[in-house]
């Protein structure tokens, strides 16, 4: 922590700047907070009121750092500190994970399926030694099991250097590819890797061949994305590995290509020109090409096509208005679908021969969350998946694929002890304003006081559900009298693609209604009352965040803004900035648009700051996020300081040598947690609860 004390908050200095669209001229005089080096972050001045923001949320916990130690305590306390993942097969071994006690990172093992000692595949703590930040990107074994291809990113930049080495002895190739940003894909023998690098404004148009030992500049380019600059690219491999898969698209257009991975410089066959709107990903088995396509329903079909006319789809499962089919993965012996009924996630085995035999994994909970996880071959007897709810932690299973027997094979060991007995975990529908019934997953004690206060957290875009799952750091929250709600929001997928489509565009303030409406639902019903309730949600959830705390200011006791995006309109307005060309189809473009300038602004939360009281808010940054970038946080907090007209705590935490994910390290990221609970203690009066309730 700094040694100086600041006695006021910093006041970020106003410089006159403003910008015209469409005939409206908007001012903006904290523009200046974004150095125009970046994303080399050096501007003096900058950096200078980032830091005095640091000084002075460190002056503020200060007198809370027994609690923010307390909590991160009982927190680590529940991690089982030396745990390691259950081993699966693929080929002739067995591969598993660990982490040793007290360790930050964890390491990757293997050993033969029919017996001996366990080789070291990678350790992620000697590569993090000496780094501030670190995050392995890609992990990815060639098929002959001899060699391994990893990435990492050593600052948060999401900029990873990808790196290979022999597993047997250790040793590393003279290879490294700079600025990665993809996956790395074994091809030609296990010779080669294909790749995607992050342009300077960190979007992937490429995908590009590396034979090993040979030179960067040898590589050759298999595909580059030229007609949309908000198109990205992938590539992935078949059920059979035999072809490689390159995908290019935005968040609601598609277009996919096949090479033999064999051959990867082989003439690319597409597979069905991109149209707008359309949105398709494929696999292929045994010559068949099969198609998850949204063409002509909105929750997706499945269907096939021969690989000599691969755009020339037959429906195999229709789509449905009850039930979305949100993916599909293919085995040899049977192929599977996984999707959501009535908002709850459904694995369905399938027979190629019979399409009237479906058999879907059932359990118990009424509210829980699963999927497959980890089934690296194509001949699978049994599968592996994971399960959880909001009472029941993270359970890893084997599915028996000929007695349909579910095989548990280890639940999350919480070693300072967790009785689910003690808890209780429900599912709401709360009508609002327009008549839309939206789910709540809700969890807290079965003592818990009526009325008490609540934590409300939710996401709301991209089409991205929030599943209700199991949390130990939500514990700490809960076990102190919280419930805990999750508002599953127009805006995600929860209830299919219908849902996620009635939160964007010209419909995104459902989403931020649904939020308050939810909020005041739960007020109604008697579990909490207004002022006490607590909220979160970072990145685009930050934006939610800004936007309520802008319309309904005193339905909140506590705001926490994770990375926030928040300066929506201008961000929109940049067509260099990383992520924007690819953001229009979510958000529109004001650029073009008129309409779509005029709705982002009467949304956009750092726009629509006004001289009113505003609650407790603690907002998060990262120097390095390339997703939300740091100045958008630090605009925000600046606006808020010179309008609101309440004597509230707003805080603002800037991570100067991290990205969109905080600190690295399991330990440290829980240290960030810990902030945040103890900031939402504090702001409820009950800062003096250093122990949480028995558990």
């Amino acid at each position: 922590m700094s040694t100086s004390r600041p006695a006021a908050p910093p006041k970020a200095e106003k410089r006159e700047f403003s910008y015209s669209h469409h005939g409206i001229t908007i001012t903006d005089p904290y523009a200046w907070l974004r150095d125009p080096g970046y994303p080399e972050v050096t501007d003096e001045d900058v950096l200078a009121h980032l830091e005095a923001e640091n000084a002075w949320f460190e002056t503020r916990m200060e007198p809370h750092k027994p609690l923010v130690d307390a909590l991160f305590k009982e927190m680590r306390a529940r991690i089982k500190e030396d745990d390691s993942t259950v081993p699966q097969r693929r080929g002739d071994w067995l591969y598993w994970s660990e982490f040793e006690e007290g360790a930050e990172y964890r390491k990757y093992y293997r050993k033969p399926v029919g017996g001996g000692d366990a080789q070291l595949i990678l350790d992620e703590n000697a590569l993090a030694e000496g780094h501030e930040y670190f995050r392995l990107g890609t992990f990815s074994i060639s098929d002959n099991a001899e060699l391994l291809a990893y990435s990492v990113d050593t600052n948060g930049s999401e900029r990873f250097t990808a790196r290979f080495k022999v597993i047997a002895t250790g040793e590393h190739f003279s290879d490294e590819i700079p600025g990665t940003l993809s996956d790395l894909v074994w091809v030609k023998g296990d010779t080669a890797v294909v790749y995607g690098l992050a342009d300077e404004n960190w979007r992937v148009h490429d995908a590009t061949l590396h034979v090993l030992g040979t030179p960067l500049d040898n590589d050759v380019e298999l595909y580059r994305e030229t007609e949309d600059e908000g198109f990205r690219v992938g590539a992935g491999l078949s059920a059979q590995e035999d072809w490689l898969v390159i995908s290019t698209g935005d968040n609601e257009t598609s277009e996919v290509r096949l090479v033999p991975v064999a051959d990867p410089t082989a003439e690319p066959l597409l597979v069905k020109p991109r149209q707008k709107g359309v949105e398709y990903d494929v696999d292929l088995r045994d010559g068949v090409v099969w198609i998850h396509t949204n063409d002509d329903h909105v929750n997706f079909r499945l269907a096939t096509a021969p690989l000599t006319n691969p755009g020339e789809w037959t429906t195999l499962i229709e789509g449905s208005d009850e039930f979305y089919l949100d993916g599909f993965e293919l085995y040899r012996d049977f192929y599977v679908t996984e999707g959501r009924l009535g908002g709850l996630d459904q694995i369905q085995l399938r027979s190629y021969d019979d399409p009237s035999l479906v058999k879907p994994i059932a359990f118990a909970e009424p509210s829980y969350t699963t999927g497959l996880t980890n089934n690296p071959e194509y001949h699978q007897d049994k599968l592996r998946l994971s399960y959880q709810s909001m009472v029941t932690p993270d359970s890893v299973y084997d599915y028996h694929v000929a007695s349909g027997e579910l095989e548990l094979l280890k639940q999350q060991e919480i070693p300072s002890g967790y009785d689910p007995s003690l808890y209780v975990t429900e599912r709401l529908e709360i009508e609002v304003r327009d008549g839309t019934k939206v789910p709540v997953s809700v969890v807290m004690r079965k003592d818990r006081e009526p009325g008490g206060p609540l934590h409300l957290y939710a996401y709301g875009a991209y089409g991205i559900a929030i599943p209700p799952g199991f949390s130990t750091t939500r514990l700490s929250l809960v076990d102190r009298g919280f419930a805990y709600a999750i508002a599953h929001i127009r805006g995600g997928d929860d209830l299919g693609r219908k849902w996620y489509l009635a939160g964007k565009l010209e419909e995104r303030t459902n989403t931020f209604n649904d939020f308050v409406d939810v909020a005041k639902g739960l007020v109604t019903k008697g579990y909490t009352a207004k002022g006490r309730i607590s909220i979160s949600g970072g990145s685009a959830g930050g934006e939610l965040m800004g936007v309520v705390a802008n319309t309904d200011p005193d339905l909140w006791g506590a705001i926490v803004a994770h990375v926030p995006f928040v300066d929506v309109l201008a961000t929109m307005l940049d067509g260099d900035l990383p992520l924007t060309p690819g953001e229009w189809p979510e958000w529109g473009n004001p650029i073009t648009s008129k309409r779509a300038f005029a709705q982002i602004l009467a949304y956009s939360p750092y726009d629509q700051v006004a001289a009113q009281d505003y609650p407790p808010i603690l907002v998060t940054a990262g120097l390095n996020d390339p997703r939300v970038t740091y100045w958008e946080p630090a605009k925000w907090v600046a606006k808020l300081r010179e309008f609101k007209t309440d004597g509230n705590e707003l805080l603002l935490k800037t991570n100067m040598g991290a990205g969109h994910g905080g600190k690295s390290g399991r330990f440290e990221s829980i240290r960030e947690v810990a902030e945040e609970v103890a900031f939402i203690l504090w702001q409820f009066g009950m800062a003096d609860r250093l122990q949480a309730t028995a558990r």
